[in-house]
């Protein structure tokens, strides 16, 4: 997809590796400048300096724990100062524990719905002064069809995603009219090391974590009259 994101300055949370990696590198790729998160800073910066050799755009590396509010506060300004301001944030991390109701513990609980939920709205919180004074800002959402599709093994980890999806559509409706674009991209399978199993060519039905990379850069690709507010993603043929 040749699309150019010159211009933006965008943090991406989680993206040491899986689809938060790739979002990051195609963000780089077309030109824009990005703030790889993770939680390890030392891993953060070797990602970053990788992606940051290899393509057109800039890249750094920061650190902060997302169930923290106030690390929250610290990674958004601590992205502004590097970056010299903040236009886009593409909430990725996430967490997945799939056990049912009877196994699930609260410690388990807490720590889904305090990162799959509660990160992007210390994250969102933080950053929406800088996006609305940019004039020209975007918030996407990273979740999953599991957002409106509930399977038995994810009590917490749907409710933490059916969740997003209502915070994201009322974040739309509370700062649509002050410049910023809020969306939500829902990808079904995707092949990467999510849930503890690793990228398998047996799984090459998936989609792939370029997939919703490319799919961030078309949110991004819309005049600013025109918001692609939610994008839904499956495999074109599941389990071929």
């Amino acid at each position: 997809m040749n699309v150019s994101a010159r211009g933006r300055t965008v943090l991406v949370t989680g993206s040491t590796r899986g689809i938060g990696r790739a979002v990051a590198t195609a963000l780089v790729e077309a030109g824009a400048d990005v703030a790889v998160h993770g939680r390890n800073p030392s891993e953060a910066a070797a990602v970053a300096a990788e992606i940051d050799a290899s393509a057109s755009g800039r890249a750094v590396g920061v650190a902060a724990d997302l169930t923290d509010p106030d690390a929250c506060g610290g990674l958004v300004e601590e992205v502004v100062t590097r970056l010299g301001g903040l236009n886009t944030v593409v909430n990725n991390a996430g967490l997945g524990i799939f056990k049912p109701i009877t196994e699930l513990t609260v410690e388990e609980w807490r720590r889904q719905v305090d990162t799959n939920l509660g990160g992007v709205f210390y994250v969102c919180r933080a950053a929406m002064p800088h996006l609305i004074e940019s004039g020209d800002g975007f918030v996407i959402n990273v979740g999953s069809l599991a957002s409106r599709h509930a399977f038995g093994g994810g009590t917490g980890y749907n409710a933490s995603k059916f969740g997003l999806l209502g915070m994201t559509e009322a974040m739309m409706a509370d700062v649509r009219t002050l410049g910023v674009r809020v969306s939500m991209l829902m990808p079904g399978s995707v092949d990467t090391g999510f849930g503890g199993r690793e990228p398998s060519t047996e799984r090459g039905w998936r989609l792939q974590a370029a997939d919703v990379a490319a799919a961030v850069l078309h949110v991004l690709s819309y005049p600013p009259q025109a918001h692609v507010s939610r994008i839904e993603m499956r495999p074109s043929k599941p389990g071929s």
